[in-house]
């Protein structure tokens, strides 16, 4: 009687099917405030990250090589918003996988795909704001909107590449049937990818920032040495010092990145050997919040972020000739 009571309390991911995993009990309640809160935040990304689409897109001002970083990056967060939340959410939620090991894989993929040109992305603004501020007199000869567009859909490219060949290399490793775990089998091999999709990115995002506010720091002290005595200030100095600006708003970028990226490779390094199962998915959603974050840096610190929602807000962008409005108050890099 012991057993069939246990038997009938136990709930399975899929009852009919014998290796099915062993689904946690959630109250009525519990269940209503995760799948609303984690609605609200899947729903509060795609809107963000689609108001920086829609403005980068519409307004002909903002097409800069910067700006079309910036584009590709909320491309993906956008995407993590719309794909990647709603299904990690339910197997949170559920603690089940019910869409099978062929999605598994895709899922994986699309994933992998996200997160790889995510940190790309940032390479990329890292290396822009580098030359941008470095040395400035090379970034409109040598950085253009169309070589930029160009490396952005290699950057897609490779990682797509790179990710279904982890995938297609690898099986799913599930204990039972009802979990979707795709991952490198040896630590060599976990080492390995962890080096090529985080440790020497970062690394070279790091040190192309330290870089980049060293010569800042001291054009900037150059620059108010000559507003002291007196001097007007050229165009040159003008546009360095909006390149500073453009280059501290990206770093603070960069850094929450890292920051919410971090725990995620940790746990990949570790295999979970260390971390509750529980624990590892809020680590792992800590990385997918920040794709929220992003827009919401660029509405403190970019003006014509802000100018360009309340005109997407207010419908102006539908007005004839609306796009060519220049909607910065101040210079843009």
């Amino acid at each position: 009687m012991a057993y069939e009571k246990e038997d009938h309390e136990t709930q399975y991911c899929f009852p009919a099917i014998n290796s099915s995993c062993i689904k946690t009990k959630r109250s009525t309640h519990e269940y209503s405030i995760m799948y609303v809160f984690f609605s609200l935040l899947s729903v509060w990304t795609v809107f963000m990250n689609l108001l920086v689409i829609i403005s980068i897109s519409h307004f002909k001002k903002l097409h800069t090589p910067t700006n079309m970083l910036i584009l590709s990056l909320a491309v993906a967060d956008l995407l993590i918003g719309l794909i990647i939340m709603p299904l990690e959410a339910i197997r949170l939620i559920e603690t089940c996988w019910y869409f099978g090991d062929t999605y598994c894989r895709l899922f994986v993929i699309i994933m992998g795909l996200l997160l790889f040109t995510s940190l790309s992305n940032l390479v990329l603004i890292a290396v822009d704001r580098y030359v941008a501020v470095c040395h400035p007199l090379l970034y409109t000869q040598k950085i253009t909107t169309t070589k930029t567009l160009i490396i952005i859909c290699l950057c897609w490219l490779c990682s797509l590449v790179y990710n279904i060949a982890i995938v297609v290399c690898i099986s799913p490793r599930n204990e039972c049937y009802g979990e979707c775990i795709v991952m490198v089998n040896s630590f060599e091999g976990r080492a390995v990818d962890l080096f090529l999709s985080f440790v020497f990115p970062c690394s070279l995002i790091i040190i192309l920032h330290l870089r980049i506010f060293y010569v800042a720091h001291q054009q900037v002290k150059v620059i108010n040495s000559l507003l002291k005595r007196g001097k007007d200030l050229t165009e040159g100095s003008v546009r360095r010092k909006s390149e500073h600006k453009a280059a501290l708003t990206l770093g603070i970028i960069v850094a929450i990145h890292l920051l919410c990226w971090i725990p995620y490779y940790i746990l990949t390094l570790t295999e979970n050997t260390f971390i509750s199962p529980t624990v590892a998915q809020y680590l792992i959603w800590v990385l997918y919040v920040n794709s929220c974050l992003n827009p919401v840096i660029y509405a403190l610190f970019y003006s014509w972020f802000r100018k360009s929602v309340i005109h997407i807000l207010t419908l102006r962008i539908f007005m004839q000739a609306n796009s060519r409005d220049n909607i910065f108050s101040d210079h843009h890099s």
